[in-house]
């Protein structure tokens, strides 16, 4: 028995993903994604900048 063998095996690399071609249907979608996550992103900036909802917390009334 050699002390080489023990442990973990390497895993064997995974081959190279061949680059697809896309139509125009795939390339709308992305386009469309690309959209999406630019009005997420400008919704983010202009929720962060106002302060929060609810102002005050707890309000108590006059009555003892």
């Amino acid at each position: 028995m050699s002390g080489r063998e023990g442990g973990k095996k390497k895993p064997l690399k995974a081959p190279k993903k061949d680059t697809k071609d896309l139509d125009d249907d795939d390339m709308a979608f992305k386009q469309k994604q690309k959209e999406q996550q630019k009005a997420l992103e400008a919704a983010k900036a202009n929720a962060s900048k106002k302060g929060p909802l609810v102002g005050g917390g707890i309000k108590k009334s006059g009555k003892k």
